[in-house]
């Protein structure tokens, strides 16, 4: 009789436990040669071109054709210590500082030094060279020179702001913030698998299997990153996503190899235990992977550059961290097993304690079942009533979602720890026309310059008539070829309301109304204003499109999995009340500002939503709550398979998985919670609602909704699969075709 051909994940794990110390010496090699080669080849960041969007976009591309594009400033400020300004010593302090930024070979050029309106300030403009998101990278000796500056003017405070300097102090910010998750998740997630492992040993083994996954996906990033540009984020996801998915896979995979050898009783192998695992869970992980990896890839679909660096950092470190539960994994497993056996023949006392040790093992899982039975009981007895109240309850908590109010986060809503951010806030209250300004440039390839000018000319007029542009601030042109600049100041925050109206009038009045009256003129407008609101346009006419394709993967993959359209179709249905039931609380915590008044979080980082965050965590969520999804009904599936009714197979599945997916649970959200604490106001949201969506789809999702919709359905959960079919009273497979199958 012809043996069934085994699967790649189990002829993979087969062979690393026939070979441990090659599968384990090459995971090291394939780890330091990614990190090796990524730091050798460096990060490509994008550029500014990567960001053109819109009309914002069409605007920069139009004036860095014609070498009219906005180039970095930096601004010093230099005021009194106390009491009025010394005006003869702040003078000669801004020559001081003029001629030392002059002298710097960064500097393109600097502007003579201006006084604020109420006389208590002077500031020197500081324009640098190259292309603006290039201007961080070159602003240190700047920096240096303005310390400089200070030291030789005691009485006086001199200091720093701009685009370039508050662009690497949010860098150097985000750096701190990294080392602060890494100080916070790795103690707790190490606590925490010592508590479901009861052993050093066993519990360090996932977490430097995550931590060998970062660092190899860290090294590929940087070679991927040639290719496409990284936004600055991908290292932020990769710590992000690889600590949740790294430990859950290895989580997955050690506690079904503890079962089967638990059930074997030292009947079988190490090589054969390892192997039943591989067949189980270790086919579980692949599916969860490759669900995470294509669900992320529909964010490329946004065409955003923000987005693209997400989904590659997604992508590196999911790939990878399959790939270490797959090859390296079951070599270590099969390698601690045989120390364990070799230890089992060390002294009786030893083997008393192990007894003993088995027996306190032994006693802790009938009582974590006798737990999850209580857990389990109102869906099993009352299951419509408890999917009712339990369904209601999450729709309750996704309310608030309906009110979500997205906005781009920026200067306005980063920390205020960043001393260039503060310096922008004391330099913006001086000098209010620096607040927000927007660019408009127009292109006429008749080449009437004049009439150009004239219009643009006129447009500034108007704008100077109207309140919701800076007083007193100059319009002023610059042309270049067919290419003409009109740049105008407007006295709000970039983030206002005031800003947003002051666009959409040039927009939709001025602009029209003047240069647009003009025959075969191209014109648009950009600037920061601008920017945001286009982008913000961008993700909104993506959303539909990529969470609409997220759906029908989530269906057709679960499907495919589970041989059950009524499960593809379960699985949809309470992704999306997982994920609405977590924007809802965000909303709350974040918009409606209850982080700011019971954690005391920063309020720049509350009263809105992040644009990019509600896209990036609809589809990382439907990902990882596949991995849920996956685990929790192959167990059911399995013992569907074995003949069980539907009910017990419910209860049964549910039960014998339940306390792996809670401790995977629990490592992921003390993830994500981590990132709870940091400054990006970004990284807070997401890191709040992943942590709230893992909480709500393990503890809720998986221990009411789930099992109530599933004994309800009974015998449709598998339709129209053969299980289906025999669970309707026709023959199913024999026994050990059932083993297989679900293998």
């Amino acid at each position: 009789m012809l043996l069934p051909r085994k699967s790649v994940t189990t002829r993979v794990a087969a062979w690393s436990a026939a070979h441990p110390w090659r599968a384990i010496i090459g995971w090291l090699l394939f780890v330091v040669l990614c990190l090796g080669a990524g730091i050798a080849a460096g990060t490509n960041n994008a550029g500014t071109e990567d960001y053109w969007i819109g009309e914002a976009g069409r605007a920069e591309e139009l004036a860095t054709g014609a070498g009219l594009q906005r180039q970095p400033g930096e601004h010093i400020l230099i005021r009194a210590r106390g009491g009025p300004l010394d005006l003869d010593a702040a003078r000669a302090a801004a020559r001081d500082v003029s001629a030392r930024m002059a002298a710097l070979p960064e500097v393109s050029h600097v502007s003579p030094a201006a006084r604020s309106a109420d006389g208590g300030m002077l500031m020197v403009a500081v324009t640098l060279k190259g292309a603006e998101l290039d201007a961080r990278k070159h602003v240190d000796p700047l920096l240096a020179q303005t310390a400089a500056a200070q030291r030789a003017h005691p009485g006086l405070i001199v200091e720093q702001t701009g685009t370039a300097s508050i662009s690497k102090g949010v860098n150097d910010q985000r750096g701190d913030d990294l080392a602060r998750s890494e100080a916070i998740s790795f103690p707790v997630t190490l606590v925490t698998l010592l508590l479901v492992f009861g052993s050093v040993l066993m519990a360090a083994v996932p977490l430097l299997l995550a931590l060998s996954s970062i660092a190899a996906a860290m090294g590929l990033s940087m070679l991927v990153s040639h290719l496409l540009p990284d936004a600055g984020v991908g290292s932020n996801v990769i710590l992000l996503i690889g600590m949740a998915v790294g430990v859950d896979y290895t989580l997955f995979y050690l506690k079904r190899e503890r079962e089967e050898r638990a059930r074997a009783g030292g009947r079988l192998s190490a090589h054969a235990i390892v192997e039943l695992a591989a067949a189980t869970s270790g086919r579980a992980v692949v599916v969860s992977g490759l669900a995470v990896l294509v669900s992320t890839a529909t964010l490329y679909l946004a065409a955003d550059v923000v987005f693209s660096s997400l989904a590659t950092g997604t992508v590196l470190v999911v790939l990878v961290a399959m790939a270490s539960s797959m090859t390296v994994l079951p070599a270590l497993l099969v390698k601690l097993a045989l120390r364990a056996e070799r230890r089992t023949l060390a002294t009786a006392g030893a083997r008393q304690r192990r007894a003993g040790s088995r027996f306190w093992r032994a006693r802790q899982q009938r009582s974590d079942g006798r737990l999850w039975q209580v857990i389990l009981r109102p869906a099993a007895h009352r299951p419509a009533l408890t999917l009712a109240l339990a369904t209601l309850a999450m729709l309750a908590l996704a309310l608030p979602a309906l009110g979500m109010e997205l906005r781009v986060l920026n200067r306005d809503s980063h920390s205020r720890e960043i001393p260039a951010l503060r310096v922008h806030d004391r330099m913006t209250a001086a000098f209010p026309e620096l607040r927000t300004r927007h660019q408009i440039v127009v292109r006429d390839p008749r080449g009437r310059t004049a009439e150009v000018e004239r219009a643009l000319r006129d447009l500034g007029a108007r704008a100077q008539a109207d309140p919701l542009f800076a007083k007193g601030a100059k319009p002023e042109i610059r042309t270049s070829g067919q290419v003409s600049v009109l740049e105008l100041a407007v006295p709000d925050k970039l983030s206002s309301p005031g800003a947003e109206r002051s666009l959409a009038r040039i927009r939709d009045t001025y602009l029209p109304a003047t240069v647009g009256a003009l025959a075969g003129v191209e014109a648009a407008v950009t600037g920061d204003a601008a920017r945001n609101v286009d982008d913000l346009a961008h993700v909104n006419a993506k959303l539909p499109l990529v969470a609409g394709l997220l759906l029908l993967i989530t269906l057709i993959m679960t499907a495919i999995v589970f041989r059950s359209v009524t499960l593809g179709l379960l699985g949809v249905l309470l992704n999306c009340l997982s994920a609405a039931a977590s924007f809802g609380l965000v909303v709350v915590f974040f918009q409606y500002g209850a982080a700011t008044t019971l954690f005391g979080f920063d309020p720049a980082a509350t009263g809105a939503i992040g644009s990019r965050v509600p896209l990036f965590l609809l589809v990382i969520l439907f990902g990882l709550s596949m991995d849920y999804q996956v685990f929790v009904v192959s167990r059911i599936r399995e013992k569907a398979a074995a003949g069980l009714p539907p009910r017990q197979a419910v209860l049964e599945g549910i039960t014998g998985s339940a306390g792996v997916v809670t401790s995977a649970a629990i490592v992921m959200v003390t993830v994500f919670a981590g990132f709870v604490f940091l400054h990006l106001a970004e990284l807070k949201q997401i890191g709040f609602s992943l942590a709230v969506a893992v909480l709500l789809d393990a503890f809720v999702i998986r221990t009411t909704i789930l099992p109530a919709a599933m004994i309800l359905l009974g015998r449709w959960n598998w339709w129209p699969s053969r299980l289906s079919r025999g669970v309707l009273g026709q023959p199913v497979a024999s026994p050990r075709d059932q083993r297989l199958e679900v293998r």
